[in-house]
């Protein structure tokens, strides 16, 4: 097989790959890399020194790709499938990218930051950023609101890349800051999105690791049932 996916199943990024791929169905080796073990580690990072996943290998091409939204238009180009996760217009394209970026910049980016100050030992961490972050969210929540009114997707009626950055960033927000109450076009484009097979199976493929997000307690028995004990 061509095509080996270097990713982690709680990892929020990879999520974003890994619906793009199941979209689509596209044949491709998972490895999941293991930071926590210095050898797996230090395999991984003489694939992409940098250290961040999800990466592409594409052992047919020679090619090691890094960054969500390449690794998708790297797919859609050379991989593609039945379901074309960019529209075929250029005006149409700059619209899906500005709204793959918003979810990965302004909802995931934020959601990490809070994420990864529950890790930070006492003494360490930062509550101004903490707050930043959360504000940060809430304006992106107003945004994303105005822009669902009359929507399916986040573009329209058809499921692309936008919408494979919206279900993990929106999935583990949900829980660090919730969306406010009266932002019901957000709500029902999360359950939406929660429906979508390809998400399914991520957040099926994740459950077991889901003992291991901070935010935990936070999260619906819905998508813990199948997860083991803490």
């Amino acid at each position: 097989m061509a095509l080996t996916l270097y990713m982690h199943p709680l990892a929020s990024f990879c999520h974003k790959v890994l619906i793009a791929l199941y979209e689509n169905a596209t044949p491709f080796t998972p490895r999941i890399v293991d930071f926590a073990d210095p050898q797996d580690a230090a395999q991984f990072l003489a694939v992409w020194p940098v250290g961040k996943i999800p990466v592409l290998h594409d052992s047919a091409k020679d090619r090691t790709l890094p960054e969500t939204t390449i690794i998708i238009e790297y797919l859609e180009q050379f991989y593609p499938g039945a379901r074309p996760l960019l529209p075929r217009h250029k005006s149409q394209r700059l619209e899906a990218r500005l709204w793959d970026r918003f979810f990965d910049l302004y909802v995931q980016v934020p959601m990490q930051k809070i994420v990864g100050d529950r890790l930070r030992p006492e003494g360490a961490r930062d509550p101004h950023g903490v707050a930043e972050a959360r504000a940060g969210l809430r304006t992106a929540y107003d945004m994303i609101e105005r822009q669902l009114d009359g929507r399916e997707w986040a573009l329209g009626d058809g499921f692309g890349i936008a919408d494979c950055a919206a279900a993990p960033a929106l999935f583990y927000a949900g829980f660090v800051e919730p969306s406010p109450a009266g932002h019901v076009h957000l709500a029902a484009y999360v359950e939406r999105l929660m429906a979508r097979p390809s998400v399914q199976r991520v957040l099926a493929e994740a459950r077991p690791y889901f003992r291991n997000f901070p935010y935990r307690e936070a999260m619906p028995a819905r998508f813990l049932e199948d997860a083991d004990p803490a």
